[in-house]
């Protein structure tokens, strides 16, 4: 795997997809994450996923599960 595309975040809305990136750094992807909330979070049906590709798990979501 290709380490710059470890961590994948996406931005859903209604199921659709509105918008993706990829970063070698967790760091910055978690930072990406909180800004991309802040940016897309209103939007109707929103979710953002951050995911640990090479581990295959989601790091974290918004809205949180539960």
């Amino acid at each position: 795997m290709d380490e710059a595309h470890r961590f994948h975040l996406t931005v859903t809305a209604s199921g659709r997809l509105v918008m993706q990136g990829w970063w070698e750094s967790e760091t910055t992807a978690r930072r990406k994450f909180t800004s991309w909330v802040g940016e897309y979070g209103s939007m109707p049906g929103a979710r953002i996923t951050l995911t640990d590709e090479q581990q295959g798990s989601v790091l974290t979501t918004w809205p949180g599960e539960g």
